[in-house]
């Protein structure tokens, strides 16, 4: 009992119990053990096919199993498990003596339900409860559930029913040569499925039968030949269609109606149609245009001006700042020089091209130069150091009878005294302070 699960061990008063009882009359249904129970044995023959089939049954495949412990190490029929030796096991003798299950493996190959009180079938090699052999040899009647034993039955959803058993779920009339229809796996006469199952039409408000189309839309339902436009009464089936107001219309009714319309031509957008959305305006897609060269703007980038919208190629020819070197648009990091844009890589030194948009520079003839370069070409050349004097950085110079000097150069050219503030003495073209030019 330890093998099996807890709420089916049969002990008093618990689920187990309930379990097993239930078993009993799923498993061992007294219809087929007993022709006392039998209310469809109509006929001598069926009465005499009963009894052949229980004593076949009796006599064949039926038994009870029982369990010991296994004498070897055997394998389990079911699962293919080991089973210990000295373990408790299930043998069903119809099987013979070496087959043996799990006490939890012993179960119906169908159902797969514990065999309850060990009682089992064999049929084909398979482990069978006893309702489900009975079903390998004879139909059951789904309706009262008996087997058939008649030669006479009628076949439906599947299953088999004895020739009367056939009948509406609800009111109980016999189905046998009449129209019916299956809901939820139940058999509906006509009438019965039309009053429990069958929608009413919105627009006829009558029901819609089994011989009509039902056509649905938002559990709002409707006979095919009432589904129509609610204005120009088209049909719509199979057409598409637009719901308002608890009314429906064609496109072309809806579209004249309801539909937005577009802010360039004024027409309505229809369905399927691209809708472009800009500051609460909407447009067709090629009614989207630039407003300079009037072409769809699409999926392609655009820029606002004065409420309207423009393409970029259009922008940048019309309004945006060009390069005064280069011609070309500055989209970002340009700098400005004498009221002129420029982009940074073109703002260069005329004469060396080095950029000049970080750098100190001046210019000449409105050409920009850095200060090397302007030194070098335009400058004046200091007479003791020969280099450019430049105003760069606040610079101070000496001039002299066209000469000039850096003040930090405007020295004795014997002593080296600074001569700035000083008076001072030429010789030739140095400069001596007073005290060396009198030695």
């Amino acid at each position: 009992m330890d093998q099996l699960p807890n709420h089916k061990i049969p002990r008093l008063g618990t689920p187990g119990e309930r379990y097993r009882d239930l078993q009993i009359i799923r498993q061992l249904p007294k219809q087929d053990l007993s022709i006392d129970f039998c209310k469809m044995l109509c006929s001598d023959v069926e009465k005499k096919e009963y009894n052949i089939f229980r004593e076949l049954r009796d006599n064949i495949a039926m038994d009870i199993a029982f369990v010991k412990e296994s004498p070897v190490l055997a394998m389990c029929y079911h699962c293919k498990g080991e089973i210990e030796e000295t373990e408790l096991a299930v043998f069903a003798p119809k099987f013979g003596p070496d087959i043996c299950w799990h006490p939890a493996c012993f179960v119906c190959s169908i159902c797969e339900e514990l065999l309850v009180d060990l009682t089992y079938c064999c049929h084909s090699k398979n482990l069978l409860c006893e309702r489900h052999y009975a079903e390998q040899i004879r139909p059951r009647c789904p309706a009262c559930d008996e087997l058939i034993f008649s030669g006479e039955y009628t076949k439906a959803m599947d299953q088999n029913y004895h020739k009367d058993h056939l009948a509406c779920h609800n009111c109980d009339k016999k189905l046998i040569a009449c129209r019916y229809i299956v809901k939820d796996d139940n058999p509906y006469c006509i009438p019965c499925y039309q009053e429990l199952f069958a929608h009413n039409c919105e627009e006829c408000k009558k029901p819609i039968g089994p011989d009509y189309k039902d056509l649905s839309y938002k559990d709002r339902h409707w006979h095919e030949f009432c589904f129509k436009c609610c204005e120009c009464q088209k049909s719509l089936v199979d057409q598409p269609f637009a719901p308002k107001n608890d009314q429906i219309y064609c496109s072309d009714c809806y579209d004249k109606n309801f539909a937005a319309r577009c802010d360039g031509c004024g027409e309505p957008f229809k369905g399927g149609m691209k809708k472009f959305e800009y500051k609460g305006k909407q447009w067709h897609e090629e009614c989207f245009v630039c407003m300079i060269c009037k072409q769809p703007i699409r999926n392609k980038s655009f820029i606002p001006r004065d409420n309207e919208v423009v393409c970029v190629p259009c922008y940048e020819e019309q309004f945006a700042q060009k390069c005064s070197k280069c011609k070309g648009v500055i989209n970002k990091g340009g700098v400005a020089y004498k009221n002129q844009p420029w982009h940074r890589e073109c703002f260069t030194c005329t004469t060396c091209n080095k950029e000049l948009a970080k750098e100190k520079f001046t210019s000449k003839d409105d050409q920009p130069y850095c200060a090397e370069c302007y030194g070098d070409q335009f400058a004046k050349k200091c007479c003791r150091c020969v280099k450019p004097i430049t105003g760069f950085g606040g610079t101070k110079f000496i001039s002299f009878e066209d000469r000039h000097w850096h003040s930090d150069c405007f020295v004795c050219y014997k002593c080296e005294a600074s001569m700035v503030g000083r008076g001072f003495l030429m010789n030739d073209n140095d400069i001596l302070c007073p005290e060396c030019g009198r030695s």
